[in-house]
């Protein structure tokens, strides 16, 4: 089955290059006929449903001759899981989306033969499907175990395989990756339809055939990044729904893109403005989509991503770069060949009308996209990474313009300009936004960046429940932009609440002692094994006489070491958050013992002495710690005091079926013993950090256990998810209506 499994991988990648082939010739040719290349495109969409039939399969039967079916699952998975497994993996993921591919492809062809441009989107789409399967026959997952895996002798069966990667084992990453691969895949339609329109010089056939293409890609992808954020936020542990990682935001920027695009093809649509910006933001959309799998298995951001996979091999590099270049060339050659014939039409109008507004709108959405791109590929010129700081800062101002840009257009007319009605509409809701954002002042708020991000949130949802009453009344249809634009300011709300006026910190809880933080009162009362081998430890958080028990969870996850889920408990106005981050376990309790977090380079205050985390010491102790004592991982750390200096290396061993153990380091400058009691090798956008804790042995009292948890309290991030939802239905309502429209 194996064999069989590749024979009809490379029969659907053949197939797809005919069909481009006759797609091609009938587009070309007198002869209009799509039969032929349409079958070709049936047989290589069957090729590939069925090969990945076969590789379910092959998981399902625990056949470890696979070597696909080895790296990536084992006997004790759930049905779930190991239906997880399919994607788990650079050569399943490739092939799960060219499965998304071809089955678009059914539907993009029906739907482009009813308004007769089948054979001239459908060359472009097959191309770019062929480029994807040749990915995947380079790349594939019907490898012997032996042709697969490193010294795997011919012939050798295993009693059971790797096993599915830990952070994978959740019920939001079971649906995150393949949501996400149906947004990559669809996101090629626009690419395919400006293609199709520059070759024909149909420069209406973009926006008038293919916006709720257009719609479906932004909505599917977008939903796909807020299901990782939320996998991201309730199971990693690190304290938030977004790090800003690389290729976090290589998936971000052509969702990004194709928002502007929404808005531009509208555009188009009613003034026959942006024909060439709405081309090429449809080009890059795609091409950053190419871009975004580049950065995520190539293997450049091993170093600087947490998602990034290893090195997949020269040939498939090169393969991924040749397809990312093929794209871009193809496409830009296109757009300078009808660079002059695809200028707008002269218009009268002047600069206070909806269209000016929306174009803008789309401008500083591209600055965004840009900013990112700029962050995100630094690590691939450069040794230096952009911290998460960055990203904030340049994206607030973004966020505020769009929020005014979003609700300053409905007021807007196409094409003319009236002054006065643009102010008698938009005043109602400006000051109604206003005192919502003077209670916010009332409440406590003070930050004047983040009062102006909310009166511009505020006055979005106004205008838009506003508009949405009145318009209502005739035809729901209409209210998808309504929804989607209420849905993002409501989202922007759930940033402001979570990211300016989060309270969080580290806090040590020996067992048994109630310890005072954040409002409440954390006591923490034990800890007990799961039968999957992961450790809950018990916290009770107390506050108003009202009390909840919280169960974060740490277990060894091989290879990546010591992982932790955090436990969440959620209110209305609020999450409680809490996340462990080591057990201390040892002949004397830490009671009395401080426990700091250092971020590598940054120095720290820790009484008269300045502290540094320099960086992880693998040299010295992780080589020596491989066997069966475990592996011994150190961190430099450097203490100045007045001219005196020095660098001491506490070390932390993971032993196998062990809690971690703790070998101190004595500072003379500070009089104490140092502990390395956790570490991040760069798990928040790529920023490397460590947890010590400074206290002398003569300060240890009886036996005990101690428990560092990192505790937050998130306020309104239920905003976030419930922004989301709402956008998600705009979009809904929105593809129904230009669906028909089309």
């Amino acid at each position: 089955m194996t064999v069989l499994g590749h024979w009809l991988v490379i029969l659907a990648a053949a197939s797809s290059v005919a069909s481009a082939v006759l797609y091609f010739r009938a587009a070309t040719s007198g002869d209009r006929s799509t039969r032929l290349p349409r079958l070709l495109l049936y047989g290589s969409t069957g090729a590939v449903v069925l090969a990945s039939a076969f590789l379910l399969t092959l998981i399902l039967q625990h056949d470890f001759t696979n070597g696909y079916v080895y790296s990536y699952s084992d006997r004790s998975l759930p049905l779930h899981y190991l239906l997880s497994t399919f994607y788990a993996g650079q050569e399943g993921s490739f092939l799960f989306w060219a499965l998304c591919a071809v089955l678009i492809g059914v539907f993009l062809a029906r739907s482009t033969a009813k308004v007769k441009v089948e054979p001239f989107v459908m060359t472009v789409y097959m191309a770019v499907t062929a480029g994807l399967l040749l990915l995947v026959t380079v790349k594939s997952p019907f490898r012997m175990l032996w042709e697969m895996v490193s010294g795997a002798p011919v012939g050798f069966v295993p009693e059971d395989g790797r096993g599915l990667n830990p952070l994978l084992q959740n019920f939001w990453m079971v649906i995150h990756p393949p949501v996400l691969f149906v947004g990559f895949a669809a996101m090629a339609v626009p690419y395919s339809f400006a293609l199709a329109g520059l070759w024909t010089r149909a420069r209406d056939l973009l926006a008038s055939k293919a916006l709720a293409w257009i719609l479906f890609a932004s909505a599917v992808l977008g939903l796909g990044i807020i299901l990782g954020a939320y996998w991201a936020y309730g199971v990693l542990g690190w304290g938030g729904y977004w790090g800003w990682d690389p290729v976090e935001n290589s998936s971000l920027i052509p969702w990004i893109i194709a928002v502007a695009l929404v808005h531009t093809a509208v555009v188009q649509r009613r003034t026959g403005k942006y024909v060439r910006a709405n081309h090429l933001l449809a080009i890059a959309a795609y091409v950053f989509v190419v871009y975004s799998t580049f950065l995520t298995r190539s293997g450049v951001l091993g170093d600087a991503s947490v998602h990034s996979f290893t090195d997949p091999g020269s040939t498939v590099y090169a393969m991924l770069l040749g397809y990312l270049l093929l794209l871009f060339v193809a496409g830009v050659a296109l757009a300078a060949r009808r660079w002059k014939s695809f200028a707008a039409p002269e218009s009268g109008a002047g600069f206070l009308t909806r269209e000016t507004a929306l174009g803008i709108g789309a401008l500083v959405l591209m600055i965004s996209a840009l900013m990112i791109l700029f962050g995100t590929s630094l690590p691939i010129f450069s040794t230096t990474r952009v911290e998460p700081s960055f990203y904030d800062a340049t994206n607030l101002p973004v966020g505020i313009l769009m929020g005014l840009l979003i609700a300053l257009s409905l007021y807007l007319q196409w094409e003319s300009v009236d002054g006065r009605g643009f102010l008698r509409g938009a005043w109602k809701a400006a000051a109604a936004a206003l005192v919502v954002t003077a209670a916010l002042a009332v409440a406590g708020v003070r930050d004047i960046a983040m009062m102006l991000f909310a009166w511009t949130a505020f006055f979005t949802i106004a205008a838009n429940l506003e508009i949405a009453v009145r318009v209502s009344r005739g035809d729901w249809k209409t209210l998808g932009g309504k929804l989607a634009h209420i849905g993002t300011a409501v989202f922007f709300l759930g940033v402001i609440g979570t990211g300016r006026y989060q309270d969080g910190r580290q806090i040590v809880l020996p067992r048994g002692a109630a310890v005072d933080a954040l409002g409440y009162t954390f006591t923490y009362t034990g800890n007990e094994r799961r039968p999957d081998g992961k450790y809950a430890f018990r916290v009770r958080a107390d506050r108003g006489g009202s009390t909840i028990e919280l169960q974060p969870v740490m277990f060894e996850a091989g290879e990546q070491g010591v992982m932790r889920n955090p436990d969440i408990a959620s209110f209305l106005t609020k999450d409680l958050y809490l996340s462990p981050v080591s057990v201390q376990q040892e002949e004397g309790a830490h009671s009395h013992a401080a426990a700091h977090t250092l971020q590598k380079g940054r120095a720290m205050k820790i009484g008269d002495a300045s502290v540094t985390f320099v960086k992880f010491d693998m040299g010295a102790h992780g080589m020596e710690g491989m066997g069966a004592n475990g592996m011994k991982i150190g961190s430099q750390i450097e203490i100045v005091r007045g001219a005196d200096r020095e660098v001491i290396t506490p070390v932390m061993v993971y032993a196998p079926d062990n809690a971690p153990e703790y070998q101190p380091a004595r500072s003379t400058i500070l009089g104490s013993d140092v502990r390395l009691t956790a570490m991040n090798a760069g798990m928040n956008a790529g920023e490397s950090a460590v947890t010590i804790e400074v206290g002398s042995s003569d300060d240890r009292g009886g036996a005990g256990e101690s428990l560092i948890v990192d505790a937050s309290v998130k306020p309104f991030v239920g905003l976030l998810w419930l922004g989301f939802l709402v956008m998600m239905g705009g979009f809904g309502v929105a593809i129904t209506k230009r669906s028909k429209e089309a």
